[in-house]
């Protein structure tokens, strides 16, 4: 049969910022014929990620990421129901996840590499597996409960930067039901700091592309910042450091404004702010979600629970169809997003 997929046309440079036209579209024949241990997938969701930026590139500069190759296929975080078996433990109609799901209408793939989901868990909604309920809201949670040094009633300040996107949108959450007194994010639009306040719970939101975001946090964080869930590196988070507390903590989650530049991850402070973060003994060590698998099945449970009880308000960005894989990436490095960037490849769950 003939299915389309989308490869890697081209690479935007280590410098240089991603467009659509990097990726494009093809079609390409699939067999009929699967072999044992194989299943054969329709995709109906897809993931774009802020990491998936240093796969862009002939390096990525990690030992446990591999790099896209021009003109093969992409792939990242999927989730798909399986139309034929020949795996054991996998039968047609179940739902299945993977870290690596080819960017492809249809697919073959080894079942030992696909998780099974239970769509009870998310009420339906198969695409928080690739968000909240998946491994943006993991990394949220585990980065948190690791990093974060937060106890219940400790009336902690937490800061979040990129708030309203995957991981930010839930850091912020998580954070007070952990224990913070209080949560304070920091986002590009009036559109995203009205969401944060109105819907997710934040104290109080920043548009860093407006306002003075060193006048607005003293205004937000009298007592100082405790913990400081980073999501963007660079100046922003050079403002944050400048006024977090002695013994505090930064949870490094992510460095998107650094993303299109050939720096080493994490990238290093300024000789000031590295400074400030001896004097004061602030922690910033590397967080890796991968390296916490034993904590990801209590994760996923605790996250689903908050969710069903109403406490996580969960935020998805989707668009339609995998022609437009290219422009959704485009989009979320770009700030288009609120919540967690999706892609919709095919609804139809029914076999």
């Amino acid at each position: 049969m003939i299915v389309q997929r989308v490869v890697l046309n081209s690479r935007p440079g280590k410098n240089g910022n991603p467009v659509a036209e990097n990726f494009r579209m093809e079609e390409v024949y699939l067999t009929d014929n699967i072999n044992e241990g194989q299943v054969q997938v329709r995709t109906l969701y897809l993931s774009v990620d802020p990491y998936m930026r240093c796969r862009m590139n002939e390096d990525t500069g990690t030992d446990y990421i591999t790099p896209w190759q021009l003109s093969q296929v992409v792939d990242g975080g999927g989730i798909g129901i399986i139309e034929e078996s020949k795996h054991t433990n996998l039968t047609k109609g179940d739902f299945v996840t993977s870290f690596y799901w080819p960017w492809q209408t249809k697919v073959i793939l080894d079942g030992n590499n696909l998780e099974k989901v239970d769509p009870q868990l998310v009420n339906g909604h198969l695409s928080y597996f690739l968000g909240a309920i998946g491994m943006p809201g993991l990394t949220s949670l585990i980065g948190i409960q690791e990093k974060g040094h937060i106890t219940a009633g400790s009336n902690k300040t937490m800061v979040v930067s990129g708030a309203a996107g995957a991981c930010g949108s839930v850091a912020g959450q998580i954070g007070h039901l952990l224990g913070c007194s209080r949560v304070v994010g920091i986002c590009g639009t009036h559109e995203k700091c009205v969401l944060l306040t109105s819907e997710l719970g934040f104290d109080a939101a920043i548009n860093y592309k407006k306002e003075n975001v060193a006048e607005q946090l003293r205004e937000s964080c009298p007592a100082g910042v405790d913990v400081y869930f980073d999501n963007v590196g660079g100046n922003i988070s050079d403002t944050v450091i400048s006024q977090m507390n002695e013994n505090s903590h930064i949870i490094l989650c992510g460095q998107i404004s650094q993303y299109n530049k050939d720096v080493p991850y994490p990238p290093p402070l300024s000789p000031a702010i590295e400074a400030v973060q001896k004097e004061r003994n602030i922690t910033r060590e590397r967080f890796l979600v991968l390296n916490y698998k034993d904590k990801f099945e209590p994760g996923i449970l605790q996250l689903s629970q908050w969710f069903k009880e109403g406490k996580l308000k969960i935020k998805e960005t989707v668009i339609n169809g995998l022609e437009n894989m290219g422009a959704a990436f485009q989009s979320m490095m770009t700030g288009g997003n609120i919540g967690k960037q999706i892609v919709c490849i095919s609804e139809e769950i029914s076999l």
